[in-house]
């Protein structure tokens, strides 16, 4: 997380030169702190000192409580537009039967069209630790079926007893009419 640093106003500026910016935007120029203070207050606003590593620190005169909640407001709605991927698992077996299969398959669907990532997970218990090659066969007979809609974005790998394989939903692609096929209603 980024460390904010505390904004300096009004008698907490110290700088003996500042370049002020009016309430409207316009530029002021270079004039000393106390000065650019005195015209903030006859505005009955704060001056605010927003650039603070520029020679001269850059101040402008605003109402402060409004600037901020104007802040907190976007900040608000950024949070509120943001897309939260989640990462939903689906367990598989290396015994596992076509009828499940497909049911997995569904499941792994509805999630990628969600646009959650998936990850897929088979536990090897005692002597299946043996045959590893056929869980993986597994694993990517299941990735062959929601190739449409996926992409591999971990490579199958082992972590301890389980084999992982991480999905990302596919970019959609733009669909393009092609020539020569044309539709009759």
């Amino acid at each position: 997380m980024a460390v904010k640093t505390q904004i300096q106003m009004n008698g907490e500026i110290r700088d003996r030169e500042v370049r002020v910016i009016s309430s409207t935007g316009e530029m002021l120029g270079i004039m000393s702190s106390r000065e650019a203070l005195r015209l903030a207050e006859e505005e009955d606003l704060d001056l605010v000192k927003i650039s603070p590593n520029a020679v001269p620190p850059v101040c402008k005169i605003m109402d402060y409580g409004k600037y901020k909640f104007e802040q907190a407001k976007k900040e608000k709605e950024n949070r509120r537009n943001q897309k939260i991927v989640e990462l939903k698992e689906v367990q598989l077996s290396m015994t596992i039967d076509v009828g499940d299969l497909a049911v997995k398959a569904k499941h792994a669907t509805r999630f990628l069209e969600q646009g959650n990532k998936v990850k897929v997970t088979i536990r090897l218990r005692g002597r299946q630790m043996a045959h590893a090659n056929l869980a993986k066969d597994v694993i990517m007979n299941f990735y062959e079926g929601l190739k449409e809609l996926a992409v591999i974005e971990k490579p199958l790998n082992m972590e301890g007893r389980n084999l992982i394989l991480i999905l990302a939903p596919a970019k959609k692609q733009p669909e393009t009419p092609q020539r020569g096929k044309e539709i009759n209603s």
